[in-house]
């Protein structure tokens, strides 16, 4: 992914809010369902990840490593990550139908 579609994606997560957040627990097989669920239906997303900076790293890490997701930005304690659904491309692309114009009524004087 080249620095101009990164660049895109920051301004789109921007007004985002976290949708997954990694507490004291960390990163359990539960959390990464969720994210993987959350890719899937969401494509771009923000995790809070609450722990220390060595730690947020690691986590972070493992997260791309088993979602196949691309790190887009870290800042602080929120990630944002983006994967690709094909299934939401092809719905994307295929031809919306567009409404047939209602008809005036012209018969009122």
């Amino acid at each position: 992914m080249n620095s101009t579609d990164k660049k895109q994606l920051r301004a789109e997560a921007h007004s985002q809010k976290p949708v997954i957040m990694i507490g004291q627990a960390g990163l359990t097989p539960a959390v990464l369902a969720e994210i993987e669920i959350a890719l899937d239906s969401h494509e771009l997303l923000k995790v809070r990840i609450r722990a220390e900076r060595e730690d947020r790293q690691t986590i972070s890490q493992e997260i791309i490593a088993s979602t196949g997701a691309e790190l887009i930005q870290m800042i602080g304690q929120i990630a944002v990550l983006y994967r690709p659904n094909p299934e939401k491309r092809i719905k994307k692309a295929a031809p919306a139908k567009k409404p047939k114009p209602k008809k005036a009524f012209n018969n009122r004087r």
